[in-house]
């Protein structure tokens, strides 16, 4: 049998005490290190602050669906999930794979299988954790909050502000082109809109540059895109 991953972490997001018990008791026995969460939102904050090296997720939780949780995990966190759930319909598994998730398994399960595709998602995954919290210059960006902030404060960003913001940080240091930020930020009608992303990007700066007119951070490609420089 391959062996698990040495020292791996584990979290588990399940609203059934009994449920959790077992996995607790099978992945331990196969080797891992295990924490619970009993719904969404403490799970969520336990990825960002414990950064566990892979997630048994449950989707009937009481605060949040789970394709949802996975579906904002996968804002800020490539940490690999293992959906572990009585949906047994085919489009509960293809919502599920689509919002991110790396594997499906149904209940009830067998404990060989469940450890054999946990090893699975945790040889699959990228290397390092990631770091639920960007900075740059005086500004915070908690992406597993949704939160901005600017020398300490908070700072309140529209929809459409933060999701633009929230594409920079994510490939901060690369420029990422007009076209790939209005296709993900306004869809794909809005492509050759980029009269948006001059405003946006304007607004942002305005909130977020010490020196608007002048930005460190926030920088225009032109022609381009815009690039995030920390």
């Amino acid at each position: 049998m391959t062996a698990p991953v040495p020292n791996a972490s584990l979290l588990v997001i399940d609203d059934e005490k009994q449920i959790r018990r077992l996995l607790r008791v099978t992945l331990e026995a196969g080797g891992y290190r295990v924490r619970e969460a009993e719904n969404a939102t403490l799970g969520l904050q336990e990825i960002a602050h414990q950064a566990p090296d892979g997630v048994v997720l449950d989707l009937g939780l009481p605060d949040l669906d789970g394709v949802e949780v996975i579906r904002r995990l996968r804002e800020w966190s490539r940490v690999p999930v293992l959906v572990l759930s009585v949906r047994e319909g085919e489009e509960d598994k293809i919502a599920a794979l689509d919002a991110g998730a790396d594997d499906y398994l149904t209940k009830p399960f067998g404990g060989r299988e469940l450890l054999a595709r946990v090893r699975a998602i945790l040889r699959r995954a990228p290397g390092g954790a990631e770091a639920s919290v960007v900075q740059f210059g005086e500004v915070e960006v908690d992406l597993a909050a949704r939160l901005v902030r600017r020398a300490g404060t908070e700072v309140h960003l529209t929809a459409k502000e933060y999701a633009f913001l929230k594409l920079l940080v994510q490939h901060r240091g690369k420029v990422v082109t007009h076209r790939q930020i209005l296709r993900e930020v306004w869809g794909p009608a809005a492509e050759e809109r980029t009269d948006y992303l001059r405003v946006h990007m304007t607004h942002l700066r305005q909130k977020l540059e010490a020196a608007p007119a002048t930005p460190r951070h926030l920088r225009t490609e032109a022609g381009i895109g815009y690039r995030l420089v920390e």
